[in-house]
């Protein structure tokens, strides 16, 4: 059944628009996803390094340090935390890690096409 998708696909227009946007559908969720988890990351490790913002804990907020300094810090890892879930649910609930596996090769392809006889014979096959 797959050569017969695989088929009306190259034959198909509007099917071949349709999956086209619907696989960068998910490739914008993957990358959504794992920028998300770097921001929540980045986040964790500003909190741990930088001191936190005495002046709003206090003034502002009428918290104490350390309790303002774990809401964050639990905030950060659960955000990290679920991030970390939701690509792992895109991954494999979507077929990204193969269309852009296949993106690669056919780039590789065209790259190897490009290089000169010399270049290309110093290439063990």
């Amino acid at each position: 059944m797959r050569r017969d998708y695989e088929h009306h696909f190259s034959e198909c227009d509007h099917c071949r628009a349709r999956q086209k946007f619907h696989r960068s559908l998910d490739v914008s969720l993957a990358v959504l996803t794992s920028l998300a988890c770097f921001f929540f990351l980045f986040a964790l490790a500003v909190l741990i390094h930088v001191k936190p913002l005495e002046h709003v804990a206090f003034n502002l907020l009428g918290l104490d340090i350390s309790s303002m300094y774990q809401m964050l810090v639990s905030a950060a890892v659960a955000g990290v935390c679920f991030s970390a879930i939701g690509l792992l649910l895109v991954c494999t609930t979507t077929p990204v890690p193969s269309y852009l596996g296949g993106i690669a090769a056919e780039r590789a392809r065209l790259i190897e096409e490009r290089l000169p006889a010399a270049i290309k014979s110093l290439r063990p096959r």
